[in-house]
């Protein structure tokens, strides 16, 4: 998995952390910590998101092999 896989796995989580938020709670928390829905930082990190759950549906077509080394690589 690349730095920028990892990356976005990481912003993925954090959406998935504050939509569960938002189902149980009805709490924003990025709303909460960056000044509202509206403003330029929430839109930031909502945008950041969603780009990163774009690239994480590419994983959903590697083969697990590739996803998860299950052996480290040789160092040369």
């Amino acid at each position: 998995m690349s730095g920028l896989q990892r990356i976005a796995l990481l912003l993925t989580i954090i959406g998935a952390i504050n939509w569960g938020l938002i189902g149980l709670f009805q709490f924003d928390l990025v709303a909460a910590i960056f000044g509202g829905q509206s403003s330029l930082l929430s839109r930031i990190i909502y945008s950041l998101v969603g780009i990163a759950g774009l690239i994480n549906l590419g994983l959903l077509f590697k083969p697990s092999q590739e996803v998860e080394r299950t052996e480290p690589r040789p160092t040369r």
